[in-house]
């Protein structure tokens, strides 16, 4: 079996992009968002992964490489136009050839991985396993409605959904889906939609098997999901992974699992409440508080101010008399607040970007 990993906007309605390069470079819990996707491939013993790149690809062949440092050994395939995910799986075709494989959206996040989906497709007879899990917000999704065990409907992002059970971004697919999506036409939106080569797929042999995902899952298409997607990463490592390389002075208060990078430093009267990630070179310092849920990037600063819920990206600042909570702080931007403490402050900031108040 093998490993489809999209990644860089595959759609002709691109997400904006709240920051520069690539948003699946953006970090987890101080780790690309991409990375996950890999590791969770690696994990279910697949070890040729392609990765799709569509027109934002900016820093991802540059940090995957050949993809040695997961056990994997990664290809890229070039899309070109972005015309939907079904065109990406078309796209990728040479290197898929006749083997089953497993299609992942690189900026979906999931906390039991692949391996469940995997294993459930190599257990029957199945052209496809999907994965689904009740959402808030069907009509963000491609839902699938479902009586019993049978598939009733399959729509992508529905006006009037008929189901609260959204398609995860993990699929695993046999090679009949290929002559499925050459059969496709562009949907209402100009896209070969995967949710038109699924439906076809059930409509044709009926045999699309749905399974319910266990855990958490997030689509990180919006800045309050990457932060939600952040914190449940955060809360779910294992306690070995907060490794405290760095130094924290006497007098610094830390509770819960915190990571300190190689070469960070935490102040004195600094206080830290887990779960917290602290990057190489970053600087906690001046009565700083920081957590509980916070990702602080390599060389990144936080001084005299109070942090929680955060992603604050690599070289960014954080100074003053400020509680910043729910944001996103971009590589190398600077919020800065001078005098008096003041309320609470929610921001999504844009790298090398400076806010004064």
């Amino acid at each position: 079996m093998k490993g489809l990993l999209l990644a860089g906007g595959h759609g002709t309605r691109l997400r904006p992009l709240t920051f520069t390069g690539n948003k699946h470079m953006i970090p987890l819990a101080n780790q690309p968002m991409l990375y996950y996707g890999l590791r969770h491939l690696a994990e279910a013993n697949i070890r040729e992964v392609g990765i799709v790149l569509g027109p934002i690809r900016e820093g991802i062949e540059e940090a995957v490489g050949d993809g040695s440092r997961f056990g994997l050994s990664v290809s890229y395939v070039e899309q070109g136009a972005p015309r939907g995910l079904a065109d990406a799986v078309r796209c990728a075709g040479p290197f898929l050839g006749q083997e089953p494989f497993v299609m992942y959206l690189g900026d979906n996040v999931l906390e039991e991985g692949v391996r469940p989906l995997a294993e459930a497709f190599a257990a029957g007879d199945a052209d496809a396993v999907i994965g689904v899990t009740p959402v808030r917000d069907p009509s963000r999704y491609g839902i699938v409605e479902i009586e019993g065990a049978r598939i009733v409907s399959i729509e992508e992002k529905p006006r009037t959904p008929r189901s609260h059970l959204a398609l995860i971004g993990v699929y695993v697919f046999g090679p009949e889906v290929h002559r499925t999506i050459e059969s496709l036409s562009p949907s209402a939106r100009g896209e070969l939609e995967i949710t038109d080569a699924i439906w076809r797929l059930h409509q044709a042999r009926g045999r699309v098997r749905v399974r319910n995902v266990s855990g958490w899952w997030k689509d990180t298409g919006r800045p309050e999901d990457l932060l939600e997607a952040n914190e449940r990463i955060l809360q779910t490592m294992p306690a070995s992974a907060f490794v405290r390389a760095g130094s924290a002075a006497a007098g610094s208060h830390l509770t819960g699992h915190v990571a300190i990078g190689e070469g960070a430093a935490v102040g004195a009267d600094v206080t830290i409440t887990g779960p917290v990630v602290i990057g190489p070179g970053a600087r906690v310092l001046d009565g700083a508080r920081v957590g509980p849920a916070v990702a602080l990037g390599a060389g990144a600063t936080i001084r005299a101010a109070q942090v929680e819920r955060s992603i604050v990206l690599e070289g960014a600042r954080i100074e003053g008399p400020l509680h910043l909570r729910d944001s996103i702080v971009g590589r190398d931007a600077v919020v800065r607040r001078s005098g008096l403490p003041g309320a609470d402050t929610v921001c999504v900031v844009g790298d090398s970007t400076q806010i004064a108040f």
